[in-house]
């Protein structure tokens, strides 16, 4: 017999008023002969078990289809009982002794601590999280601690000064902003080091959901909510890769993308028609290519291996300060040097590196960390988590025709194969911005996770504070340095 197979625990149960055998399998499946459930994975369906009397009820996630011809329709996942009785009291006490000790064996989290973002995306995080989420980690018997983020920066305070020796995780019900913020408030800390290793998850419940949507489909799984709550239930875990963008002293740790041009003018300015719903980007997005802008400036890169052939060789070009007389804010940049000791960035000599330089002008330079942007946008199909590099998506000179073109294959990654599009692989980046080339009065927006990082002169609500100036920003990759839940 498969060791795998050799039974832990056997017994002849009642199921539905049916007498039947029942066995807890070596590999982790409970397998029964009544009904049309018949076995179920401890490790994958399996989130807790309660008893009630002589009964005992598992209580599982199980994958279904809708219709009766379901073949190639997308499986969804629905919490599923099972109740079942044991032949005696001593069987009882066996079988609730030896599903005990393999769910612990698993290792999955006990405590998380729970942030939900009440007005993200189209405002319904909170539902989600009362209707979908906290009765599937009540089901699974994880104790959580639920703050609900009353303004922005709220989730990056609370993680800078929370005890996380409570907690197995953390947990985002939001878009990717709260964990952009959950991740910067870690690596603030004096404890960075320790602090960074807690395994942070994230539900989406929010507009973009790129990092949820990039961790579901790389195993094929729908972004949906059951989906992403059902990965942090079962513990897995990987590592992934988190960039430091430096401006003289002040840092931001991304963990999404960086965009300037096209993307980050359509992400940033498509605010106004904020009215139209997701229509906006579209709209928006249409808009500007119909009246398509250039900006002049250049990037150097250390490129990864296989990727030396772009551009042109150039020397370090030096690093970044914050020019004086700006509209970054500087009071955070102060709070956050009051922090030291905290993580100053990835431990590498970026000046003794190769680097090459691609000059403009630019109509879009975009930087991706992990596949999917949002949902509906696979900006960077060759991105992985903990590569240790960045994927650099460039577009200089395209008719409106062919950019049209591209833009709808976004939601696919075919957007890259155009023969207007430099696609590579970053060590180290160093983006130096400048003017627009038909108006050189106004300059253009630096975006960070979806956020506007700087903001240049002329430009939508440029007198609004930003953390860092309309100038030269370096940035670097720490490989693998934070932990996600993750589906496998």
């Amino acid at each position: 017999m498969d060791p795998q197979q050799r039974p832990l625990m056997s017994d002849r149960v009642t199921v539905n008023g049916i007498v039947t055998p029942l066995a807890l399998l070596a590999d982790g499946r409970l397998w029964w002969s009544e009904g049309n459930q018949r076995c179920l994975s401890v490790e994958k369906d399996v989130l807790s078990f309660v008893t009630s009397g002589p009964y005992i009820k598992i209580k599982s996630l199980v994958e279904t289809r809708d219709g009766c011809c379901s073949t190639g329709a997308p499986a969804r996942l629905a919490r599923n009982d099972v109740v079942f009785m044991p032949s005696s009291e001593e069987s009882h006490r066996l079988w609730c002794q030896k599903l005990s000790e393999f769910v612990d064996s698993l290792g999955r989290p006990k405590r998380l601590f729970v942030f939900v973002n009440p007005f993200g995306g189209k405002k319904s995080a909170t539902k989600i999280f009362d209707e979908q989420v906290k009765p599937l980690l009540e089901d699974a018997q994880i104790e959580i601690t639920v703050q609900e983020t009353k303004h922005q920066l709220h989730a990056k305070e609370i993680t800078h000064l929370l005890d996380i020796t409570k907690y197995d995780g953390i947990v985002c019900v939001s878009g990717d902003g709260l964990l952009v913020e959950v991740v910067n408030g870690l690596l603030q800390r004096e404890d960075w080091e320790t602090a960074i290793k807690i395994p942070l998850g994230v539900v989406p419940a929010g507009t973009g959901n790129g990092m949820a949507k990039s961790l579901l489909d790389s195993v094929g799984d729908p972004c949906e909510v059951a989906n992403a709550v059902h990965a942090i239930i079962r513990g897995n875990k990987r590592p992934f890769d988190v960039a430091t963008i430096i401006q003289g002293e002040i840092r931001f740790f991304s963990i999404l993308m960086l965009a300037w041009g096209l993307v980050a003018d359509i992400d940033i300015e498509s605010e106004k028609y904020r009215w139209m719903g997701s229509a906006r980007l579209d709209f928006y997005g249409l808009c500007r290519l119909l009246n398509l802008r250039q900006y002049i400036g250049c990037v150097s890169f250390v490129p990864a291996p296989g990727f030396e052939a772009f551009g042109e060789p150039t020397s370090y070009p030096g690093k970044p300060t914050t020019s004086k007389g700006s509209n970054s804010d500087t009071s955070e940049a102060e709070h956050t040097n009051k922090q030291r000791p905290c993580y100053l960035g990835p431990e590498i000599n970026v000046e003794n590196l190769n680097w090459r330089v691609i000059n403009g002008p630019f109509i879009s330079v975009w930087l991706h960390n992990v596949p999917w942007g949002a949902e509906d946008t696979m900006a960077a199909p060759d991105a992985k988590f903990s590569d240790g590099y960045l994927d650099l998506i460039i577009i200089k000179n395209c008719p409106t025709l062919p950019l049209l073109s591209m833009m709808s294959e976004l939601n696919t990654g075919g957007h890259v194969k155009s023969q207007y599009v430099t696609y590579l692989k970053v060590k180290a980046f160093s983006l130096q911005p400048g003017p627009r080339t038909k108006d050189q009065e106004k300059e253009g927006i630096i975006d960070a996770d979806g956020e506007v990082l700087a903001r240049g002169k002329g430009t939508y609500k440029c007198e609004e504070k930003t953390l860092m100036t309309y100038d030269k920003l370096q940035i670097a990759v720490d490989q693998g340095l934070a932990t996600l839940f993750t589906p496998i």
